[in-house]
C-alpha cells in the first residue's frame, strides 16, 4: 500500500474529537443498529430516504470507495451492499469496535482502518468514490480533508459530503439548552471557519460559507454538479414556532454536495492553518 499522503501531522484539535466521540459511542450504537439493518440508506438527522436524496449511485459494482470519518460505518455497509469494495476510515477507537461487531453480525466485509481524513495511507487515485455524512465534513478542516479527498480520487471520481448549512450555523443557539433554532441570526455569516462551542469543550466543528466551499472545492479540481439542500419531512413539523422540524420546514438545515474531479488539485496553494 502507497502511503504517500499530503497531510502527514496529526491536527491538533483530533485528540478532543476522538475522546467526546469515544463517549458518545454507546450512544451511537443505537443508532447504528437501525442503519446497519436497513437495506433503504436515510441521511442526515432529518433521515431523509435515498430514494428521494440520491447520494449514492444506483450500481455500484466495481466501484472502489471510501468513507471518510465512518464512524459505525453504516454508510460503508449500504455501498457494499450495491458491489462497492470500500475502505471506512475513522479515528474513533470506540466507533469502529461497534463497525467490527456489526460487520461480522451482517456477515458484510470491507476494510475498516484506524486513521484521520486529513492523511489517508493510501496512493494517489485509489479510489473512485468518497462520501462523508457528517464525519470529516463536520469534524475534519476542509482546508486539508478536501485536498486529500482530491489526491486520493481517480480523475473524473465523485465526491459526495453532507454538513450543516452556513445557515444553520448562525441560526443555532450558543447552548443547547437556550433551545432550538429560531429565526435570527446570532452570529456573523462571515469568517466561519474552525468553531467551538461553550457547552462542548474539546470539541471542534468545521463550517464554511458557500462561497469559500465553492472557491475551496474549485482550486483543488473539483466540478460542483449538485448542491442539495434538505428540508424537514412534512410530518416531522409539529407546530411549535421554534422546533427544529419547524425551522427545517422553512430553511435548510443540512446540504450535500455533488462535486467531481475534473482536474489534478493544484498543490502550491496553501492549506489554511
Amino acid at each position: 500500500m502507497n502511503s504517500a499522503v499530503m497531510n502527514d501531522q496529526s491536527p491538533d484539535y483530533l485528540p478532543g474529537n476522538v475522546k467526546a466521540w469515544n463517549k458518545r459511542a454507546n450512544e451511537y450504537a443505537v443508532y447504528a443498529e437501525e442503519a446497519w439493518a436497513s437495506d433503504q440508506p436515510y441521511w442526515g438527522t432529518l433521515e431523509i430516504p435515498e430514494n428521494e436524496a440520491g447520494l449514492l449511485p444506483e450500481d455500484m459494482t466495481g466501484l472502489s470507495c471510501i468513507e471518510l470519518g465512518c464512524g459505525t460505518a453504516y454508510v460503508s455497509a449500504w455501498m457494499c451492499r450495491r458491489g462497492a469494495k470500500v475502505v471506512a476510515i475513522d479515528p474513533t477507537p470506540n466507533q469502529l469496535a461497534t463497525a467490527r461487531r456489526l460487520q461480522q453480525e451482517y456477515g458484510i466485509e470491507f476494510v475498516l482502518e484506524e486513521g484521520y481524513a486529513e492523511s489517508v495511507p493510501y496512493a494517489d487515485g485509489s479510489f473512485d468514490f468518497a462520501i462523508s455524512e457528517y464525519g470529516a465534513a463536520l469534524w475534519a478542516d476542509p482546508y486539508h480533508w478536501i485536498p486529500e479527498a482530491a489526491r486520493l480520487l481517480k480523475t473524473g471520481g465523485e465526491l459526495v459530503f453532507l454538513t450543516n448549512t452556513p445557515l444553520a450555523v448562525i441560526c443555532e443557539t450558543e447552548i443547547e439548552a437556550e433551545g432550538p433554532m429560531g429565526p435570527e441570526l446570532l452570529r456573523p455569516y462571515f469568517g466561519m471557519h474552525k468553531m467551538n462551542w461553550p457547552d462542548c469543550p474539546g470539541e471542534t466543528e468545521f463550517h464554511l460559507t458557500h462561497g469559500d466551499w465553492i472557491s475551496l472545492l474549485r482550486v483543488n479540481g473539483f466540478v460542483i454538479e449538485r448542491l442539495l439542500e434538505l428540508r424537514s419531512p412534512d410530518e416531522a413539523v409539529t407546530g411549535d414556532a421554534r422546533s427544529r422540524e419547524d425551522w427545517g420546514a422553512s430553511w435548510p438545515c443540512e446540504e450535500v454536495w455533488f462535486v467531481r474531479k475534473q482536474q489534478q488539485a493544484d498543490v502550491s496553494v496553501a492549506a489554511r492553518s
